[in-house]
């Protein structure tokens, strides 16, 4: 990160950039000054590639689940050691913003679609971000690159330029 400190003591300035990265992953772009969407393009860059180099480490394990008075082996792929480590590190860092209940859907339908999702927001970087940039990079060669940053005008009151991030 850069030496930018916003004009904010450090507890508040990590709030802001946590706040605007979890919103860059949760819709994709947002608007913000120019100085705070170059820390938030870092950090969302550096989260991104902690998942992409460790989003494929999965463990097959075998339980034995009882089901109606019958023992059962199951198989259940569990988080290896590299993205369990990744997974926290992220989850310490992006706060865990609820997934939304989608226009006239029912209260029934809604709970169908989220269950076992705890995270939403670390399951989508991990399952919609991460593959997607993985492909991207062997297609290109090139890793990184995964935000861009666009100046766009001037905020009416006090000129502030004003800048648009996105994930590419």
């Amino acid at each position: 990160m850069s030496n930018n400190k916003l004009g904010r003591p450090t507890d508040q300035r990590m709030a802001v950039l946590r706040n605007q990265v979890s919103y860059l992953f949760k819709h994709g772009r947002i608007e913000t000054s120019v100085a705070k969407a170059k820390d938030v393009a870092s950090k969302a860059e550096k989260i991104l590639t902690l998942a992409i180099n460790t989003y494929e480490d999965n463990v097959k394990v075998t339980k034995t689940v009882t089901e109606n008075g019958a023992k059962v082996q199951k198989e259940i792929i569990n988080d290896g050691p590299k993205k369990l480590a990744a997974r926290r590190k992220i989850m310490a860092f992006v706060y865990d913003i609820p997934e939304e209940r989608q226009e006239k859907e029912g209260l029934e339908s809604y709970k169908a679609r989220t269950e076992g999702i705890n995270h939403p927001l670390v399951e989508k970087i991990f399952n919609v971000y991460a593959p997607k940039y993985a492909e991207r990079a062997k297609e290109l060669g090139t890793a990184g690159g995964y935000t861009r940053v666009i100046k766009t005008s001037t905020r009416k009151g006090d000129a502030g330029e004003l800048a648009i991030v996105e994930l590419i």
